[in-house]
């Protein structure tokens, strides 16, 4: 019973590494109804500029901050100026743009600041949380921070003008046009919004991988899977779907013989795909019922 409960315990802590990332993805689905598959570079490009601040002299918390605000600004460029221009083009083309960017991003970093492995520094420690081996204060705090921004969301989503209007915008653009809500500028808010997201996740995930220009691969594509699995149309489902996908990849690889880490997101993905087959829009997602 001690196994199961650290396993868990750790997988939680794993699973906030996905969560922060499938809250970027779907905050950009909502917004344009697309996956975004150039995500995990954004959040690589957002690290490197914090990276660089600091290593000019700026306190953590204060590249923190600039960094949200490069981030926030940098994902209303991309949209007005490569995705707007393609809001009628097909999806394929969409999907081209996505992969056009990540390409960029990914080359420009290496460019940049070049291909080796660098250290980032975690804003909460590496000592033991509470005396568990399993869990450090830095996982800790990744898990409050990833708590503290679905909260932060929900509120903003439930409460504010903005919100409301994006919501809108996101669910049913022809009649938030009709009565004079701003769609375009309202997906724009959505990129820079998820950009920032994004942004906040490489910043934790950094000091656990160490921050290069390809570190965001194997995460992007779990923060794919937990995105999926809690339902692209929802935030909360988001961030479960990667407790649900850590704590799964933990308990995989702890008592299945045999499972090394090579198989564990197969087994992952093959779960992914079970609920799909059983519930297509996800454990959380609105299921969308066209009238004909």
């Amino acid at each position: 019973m001690e196994l199961l409960t650290n396993q868990i315990l750790a997988g939680i802590a794993t699973g906030a590494i996905y969560a922060c990332m499938a809250l970027a993805i779907v905050m950009i689905y909502q917004a344009i109804d697309h996956l975004n598959f150039a995500q995990g570079e954004m959040a690589m490009f957002s690290t490197f500029i914090a990276w660089q601040l600091m290593q000019w002299g700026i306190p953590y918390w204060w590249a923190f901050i600039l960094t949200l605000l490069i981030s926030f600004v940098g994902g209303i460029v991309i949209e007005r100026a490569l995705f707007k221009p393609l809001v009628n083009a097909p999806v394929l083309t969409h999907v081209a743009g996505f992969i056009a960017l990540f390409s960029i991003l990914n080359s420009v970093a290496g460019l940049t600041w070049d291909f080796t492995i660098k250290q980032f520094p975690s804003p909460f420690g590496s000592s033991p949380f509470l005396g568990s081996q399993l869990i450090s204060t830095h996982q800790a705090g990744m898990i409050g921070i990833t708590l503290v921004l679905l909260v932060m969301l929900f509120l903003f989503f439930r409460y504010t003008r903005i919100g409301l209007a994006m919501r809108a915008a996101a669910s049913l653009p022809e009649s938030a046009r009709l009565v004079g809500i701003n769609t375009s500028w309202m997906i724009a808010l959505g990129w820079g919004m998820a950009s920032a997201i994004g942004a906040i996740g490489g910043m934790l995930i950094a000091p656990v991988v160490f921050l290069e220009p390809n570190m965001m691969g194997g995460v992007l594509l779990y923060g794919f899977a937990a995105a999926v699995l809690g339902g692209l149309s929802s935030p909360f489902g988001a961030v479960l779907g990667g407790f649900l996908v850590g704590i799964f990849e933990n308990l995989v690889g702890t008592y299945i013989p045999g499972v090394g880490n090579e198989l564990k997101l197969p087994i992952a993905l093959a779960l992914i795909v079970i609920v799909l087959v059983i519930k297509p829009s996800g454990l959380f997602g609105r299921s969308i019922v066209q009238r004909v």
